[in-house]
């Protein structure tokens, strides 16, 4: 089985599966902010400058608009899900949307900070080097960016690849790819050597709610 076409299945699926099911019921089961994302994330923007351009990247439904909007920062908001901007615009209809995936971001320092929480884990092992690039080029000289990385057992992340390799699939260590499921858990280490050579300067780091969470600046 080819690698690129399996991990492309892998990502059309995944897309639909959000389209269809996710959507409907999103906020209602994961619409809090839990302690720890919210506790970064006011550090986040405490670095950030008054009132500055902030790209939340892969919004989804807007979850943490408000907390962005009430500290007085202007949102773009992108996601490769348009029933998930359709819900975020028709809450937040001031806010600029597009319809992007984060291995497509288009822009060139527009923006002094950039959030994307929760959603790693959903970017392919050969596609993590490109999306940090995409972050650093649409960051402004001396931007920070707030991303989290899940975490689960390493345990479970062994079985998932053993399972992968006997059914056949061109799996690699890290990811977890079961019927219409996938998730890649890079190593932290793995993580910070791509952000050094990205030259992106770790700030903070720390733990909380099932994800490692970062907080870098654009050298």
């Amino acid at each position: 089985m080819d690698r690129l076409v399996w991990l492309n299945e892998k990502r059309r699926l995944c897309k639909m599966l959000i389209d269809t099911i996710f959507v409907k019921d999103y906020d209602k089961h994961w619409g809090q902010i839990n302690r720890s994302h919210r506790s970064f994330l006011e550090r986040f923007l405490e670095l950030c400058p008054h009132e500055c351009m902030i790209l939340d990247a892969a919004c989804g439904t807007g979850k943490y608009w408000p907390l962005l909007m009430s500290s007085g920062h202007p949102v773009v908001g992108i996601d490769q899900s348009e029933p998930m901007l359709l819900q975020a615009q028709a809450k937040y209809p001031s806010v600029h949307i597009e319809k992007l995936g984060l291995q497509e971001l288009p822009y060139v320092e527009a923006f002094d900070g950039i959030i994307c929480i929760d959603a790693m884990e959903n970017v392919f092992p050969e596609d993590w080097p490109l999306v940090l690039q995409n972050f650093r080029r649409a960051l402004k000289p001396g931007g920070y960016c707030y991303f989290t990385v899940e975490i689960i057992d390493p345990q479970e992340i062994s079985q998932a690849f053993t399972t992968g390799l006997k059914q056949g699939l061109p799996i690699v260590k890290g990811e977890y790819a079961q019927q219409d499921d996938y998730h890649y858990y890079p190593s932290l280490e793995r993580v910070r050597i791509w952000l050094h050579e990205t030259q992106f300067v770790r700030l903070e780091e720390g733990e909380g709610d099932n994800y490692h969470h970062f907080i870098v600046r654009k050298a």
